[in-house]
């Protein structure tokens, strides 16, 4: 008897597994931070006064400009990617229904291209287009608000779909992302 009460490989197995449950937890704490998209607006987002919203006809915008709301096409352009140009007049109005736009100039590197790709889905109130002219390689843009980035490992590119698409601070955000013009690819 006096052999199994001296025994200490039962209290040892015990403090054992108290500690590798305690750095389990601390664990599962770091890594589910860490792996949280970063919210709010990302650094570097600058803000772009909106003067009018009207329907108009007619092409308003130059081919190389990417406004960031404005007057606007009467259909939107639907959700997800385009390898080629789009209407910035359709895409203003999806952009007042809560849609990020993301452009991108067509020289980026193809891993960069396939990256934006795999962002503009359109249940996910994204679109992708290339606009040759723009001065940075990629700009993600919401009504009201623009950030140029140059690469899509930026952070600051999902973060910045995390907090506008589908916003409520859009004109119409309950509006639609599909129905409209445009075939995305």
């Amino acid at each position: 008897m006096a052999a199994e009460a001296s025994n200490p490989w039962p209290k040892r197995l015990a403090l054992l597994g108290g500690f590798l449950a305690f750095v389990g937890l601390v664990y599962v704490i770091l890594v589910g931070t860490l792996n949280e998209p970063a919210a709010g607006i990302p650094e570097g987002t600058r803000q772009v006064a909106v003067t009018s919203a009207l329907h108009v006809e007619g092409q308003i915008y130059a081919p190389d400009e990417v406004p960031a709301g404005g007057d606007m096409a009467s259909a939107w352009l639907n959700c997800g990617f385009y390898s080629q140009q789009v209407p910035a007049e359709n895409v203003m109005h999806s952009l007042e229904h809560g849609a990020v736009w993301i452009t991108y100039r067509p020289d980026i590197p193809q891993d960069d291209i396939e990256r934006i790709r795999s962002l503009a889905r359109p249940l996910e109130k994204v679109i992708a287009s290339p606009v040759p002219g723009q001065q940075s390689p990629l700009m993600a843009t919401a009504w009201g608000f623009q950030l140029e980035l140059e690469s899509t490992d930026d952070p600051r590119l999902v973060q910045f779909i995390n907090e506008f698409a589908g916003s409520l601070n859009a004109p119409e955000p309950g509006g639609a992302c599909s129905r409209g013009v445009g075939n995305p690819g």
